[in-house]
């Protein structure tokens, strides 16, 4: 708890840190998180060559900075941005910090119109539903903007369109709609909720603009469900963030703010500075941070591409679908997502079930190493408590069938326990296998 006297050999530090760092957990079976836990050896090998460099000082490292400036074109085509050289776009750490940028911009721009309109600003909100990701709740109580948070009801875990009117009015900066929620991997609807706001426009001449939280499903949507109208094909939507290291396939921590034009970003949120050599622009929350992850998603984008992205994100929802019928056939469990949009796999206890809970589940689970949350869902629903499973690129075929014969055996092992009335799979019933990581002749590592 306080710095020795004196210094040690390195190899002593090491090993008595590396020692210590043994208690944690396996990321690779850490079904909670959507951060990505492996990375090919080659993009490990640039991360480590680029420790040492600062992202943020574009003046002595050139070729770091154009690196980021291509995946932000990337990102802006993906998107399908109408001028993609023309969208303002940064990394960030992570994509909570993304967010907070986003809804800076977003506040910025109602307070000019309020201005030009010669009104008094009053206090701006922010609508979004109870399921977002806590960073926007953060925002709101950081940035002093009320948070409207429209409540979760039964069948419905997120945003929809039907009850913007009661919280949209002309102080709203913005409406948040999330593409991938934390709580059980759905899409909100971002194309009926812009409808709706051109409605409410139309009867009231309020503008309120669309911000989409793509954290995870911005990496996936353009992939699996391409088609899928959620991006700046929709006028209203002005800007997305994206966590670069969920699923697009780099270590924690970055994320990506991309703004439709130029003329959406203040350029009072814009600072010039000059003591790292050079005159340079900044946009962002924090200042120094590592180059290595910016490189890292140019390798992780250079080395996929679209082809290699699609069949990842493809295969990640084979096996998420394969594993929910699996765990649906479970007698006590019953699906809330199915991995139909995220490979996210999200279940409860039928009401039937007494004796355990999910919460005991996740604790035994993690006595075979795996690492499934346990929680209960927002305000209006938190009488419902529901087990996560996130599968990401690395959780192979032969890992979910890992996992589903230590979920079955924990469940008997519960269910003898406690003497609960569950209907548990007939006896001599084989699991169907699940998808392998290898497919369509070509082997994805991990």
């Amino acid at each position: 708890m306080e710095l020795p006297e004196e210094e040690m050999e390195p190899e002593a530090a090491y090993r008595l840190v590396h020692d210590e760092l043994m208690l944690d957990g396996n990321a690779r079976l850490n079904l909670a998180t959507f951060a990505t836990s492996w990375m090919e050896p080659q993009a490990r090998a640039l991360m480590d060559e680029s420790l040492a460099k600062n992202a943020v000082d574009r003046e002595e490292y050139p070729q770091t900075a154009a690196m980021e400036e291509r995946c932000v074109r990337m990102l802006a085509r993906l998107w399908n941005a109408p001028f993609p050289d023309a969208c303002v776009g940064c990394s960030t750490t992570g994509s909570s910090e993304a967010a907070m940028l986003a809804g800076l911009v977003l506040k910025h721009r109602w307070r000019e119109r309020r201005r030009s309109d010669d009104l008094d600003p009053g206090r701006p909100n922010l609508v979004m539903g109870a399921n977002v990701q806590v960073c926007w709740k953060k925002f709101a109580r950081y940035f002093d903007v009320e948070p409207r948070l429209v409540p979760l009801e039964n069948g419905r875990y997120h945003l929809t369109q039907e009850l913007l009117d009661q919280y949209c009015d002309q102080n709203t900066i913005g409406v948040i709609s999330v593409l991938g929620s934390t709580l059980d991997g759905s899409y909100e609807p971002v194309d009926r909720i812009c409808t709706a706001l051109d409605v409410l426009q139309q009867r009231t001449g309020i503008d309120i603009p669309v911000h989409v939280d793509g954290a995870s499903g911005a990496m996936v949507a353009p992939f699996v469900d391409p088609d899928l109208d959620w991006d700046f094909r929709l006028h209203r939507v002005v800007s997305i963030n994206a966590s670069g290291h969920k699923f697009g396939l780099v270590y924690p921590s970055i994320g990506w703010a991309v703004w439709r034009d130029a003329e959406t970003v203040p350029e009072e949120l814009i600072f010039q500075v000059n003591y790292l050599g050079g005159h340079m622009p900044t946009l962002g929350l924090s200042f120094s941070r590592p180059a290595s992850q910016v490189v890292a998603q140019y390798y992780s984008f250079l080395r996929y591409g679209h082809s290699g992205l699609r069949r990842i994100q493809e295969r990640c929802h084979s096996i998420a679908r394969a594993l929910a019928e699996e765990i649906a056939a479970i007698g006590p469990y019953q699906l809330l997502s199915d991995g139909s949009q995220l490979p996210v796999v999200t279940f409860h206890l039928t009401p039937e079930t007494d004796g355990f809970t999910v919460f005991d589940v996740s604790r035994t689970l993690r006595e075979r190493g795996w690492q499934v949350p346990a929680y209960t869902l927002p305000h209006n629903r938190t009488d419902l408590a529901v087990l996560r499973v996130v599968v990401r690129h690395g959780f192979s075929g032969e890992l979910a069938q890992l996992f589903l014969d230590d979920l079955r055996r924990v469940t008997d092992q519960l269910t003898n326990q406690y003497g609960s009335r569950v209907i548990l799979r007939a006896a001599g019933q084989k699991p169907a296998p699940l998808p392998s990581m290898i497919g369509g002749g070509k082997a994805i590592a991990g």
